[in-house]
């Protein structure tokens, strides 16, 4: 837990990023649902506001990691229809940062694919196929 927070690499700061996406993205939900059983409008100001901080902070650090980790270049392969097609890295991980909690997921995917530098290197090598990501 202690090298969760260490931040001393790009890999490691969008790691740290995309968990605190996703755990903004659970505390908007909750004060949505607050908003609404309680009919309390000032429930969403704080976590939205962080929410959108925190979602604008993801894709700057997801850009960064993307110049220092080749995701640019590297591709991953989606199946759609029947067919295979290939897709930067880096527009993945923006795609992540639209659905509820989909950041954490793409950084479990990235880790497992070889996507993550040296946050890779002690996973088992995995296909960069998206079917066999984490559900």
């Amino acid at each position: 837990m202690k090298d969760f927070f260490s931040l001393s690499t790009p890999a490691k700061r969008f790691r740290f990023v995309a968990v605190v996406e996703a755990i903004t993205w659970a505390a908007l939900i909750v004060a949505m649902i607050v908003k609404r059983v309680a009919d309390m409008d000032s429930a969403i100001r704080i976590p939205g506001m962080t929410h959108g901080i925190v979602f604008m902070i993801y894709l700057v650090v997801a850009v960064l990691a993307a110049r220092s980790l080749n995701w640019w270049t590297e591709r991953a392969t989606l199946r759609l229809g029947g067919r295979e097609v290939k897709v930067p890295v880096i527009v993945l991980a923006l795609i992540a940062s639209i659905p509820p909690f989909f950041t954490v997921w793409f950084e479990v995917w990235a880790r497992r694919n070889g996507h993550l530098g040296e946050l890779s290197a002690a996973e088992p090598a995995g296909d960069a196929d998206l079917a066999k990501a984490p559900a």
